[in-house]
């Protein structure tokens, strides 16, 4: 049985922050189609994933992920926009109250449920390398994440995946993710792509072990893909893709 990991609070006093900043291995939570290790290595080493669009150059580092670790994050995921890359709504990440609070102090875990996601243990410069094709700019920059240490979440920008939150701590690493500034309730949702739901799924049966069947269940109660996509189309796309 895989048993997924739940990022510990991180500290937040300047002492803490400054043992970890600047980071120089950090796990990059992933919890849409880069949960597919293929789809994520598109942007490690360059390509374009089945069924995507766009064609990636990769990172400065190609190499792959040091260690892999299913997680659960507090808060919840859902679609919206058009993806460049898909078609479709793109997935983001809402923590809602879960992150714990700047002070450090405890609080509720999570308002809204957990999404399950992957762990990737990668250096910064990969995943500031992931970041900007994220946002189709060409790689090459470090991100500063002293505030995202020291906050939980920073803008970087006004884009889709410009905003960074960091979830807490495993294994003395801090566990960073990419979503966008607004919240599901901000926005209006819609509904993804087949060829995106497909690597989402497969992601997470392979990281976490669950069933397609639970899989696809947990993807269609998510908003926009609610009341658009059933579990069973979506368990389907995993058997066509076998």
């Amino acid at each position: 049985m895989i048993r997924p990991r739940r990022p510990e609070p991180l500290g937040r006093s300047p002492g803490s922050v400054r043992r970890l900043a600047p980071a120089d291995r950090l796990w990059y939570a992933a919890y849409g189609s880069n949960m597919h290790l293929d789809r994520l290595t598109c942007y490690l080493a360059g390509g374009r994933p089945a069924g995507g669009l766009r064609t990636h150059p990769g990172c400065r580092d190609p190499r792959g992920p040091a260690r892999t670790a299913p997680m659960l994050l507090p808060g919840q995921l859902y679609f919206g926009t058009e993806s460049q890359v898909w078609t479709g709504g793109s997935a983001f990440y809402d923590p809602g109250p879960g992150l714990p609070p700047a002070d450090g102090a405890a609080g509720p875990r999570s308002g809204g449920g957990e999404l399950p996601a992957r762990g990737y243990l990668l250096t910064l410069a990969q995943f500031s390398d992931i970041a900007a094709q994220e946002m189709h700019r060409e790689p090459g920059t470090d991100l500063d994440l002293t505030e995202a240490l020291t906050r939980g979440r920073a803008r970087t920008g006004p884009g889709r995946y410009e905003t960074l939150v960091c979830a807490g701590l495993l294994d003395g690493h801090p566990v960073l993710t990419l979503t966008a500034p607004w919240s599901s309730r901000e926005i209006a949702v819609h509904p993804p792509s087949a060829a995106y739901l497909r690597h989402i799924a497969a992601g997470i049966v392979a990281s976490h072990g669950w069933s397609p069947r639970r899989a696809a269940a947990y993807l269609a109660g998510c908003p926009g893909a609610e009341g658009h996509w059933t579990a069973e189309e979506i368990a389907a796309l995993l058997d066509d893709s076998s």
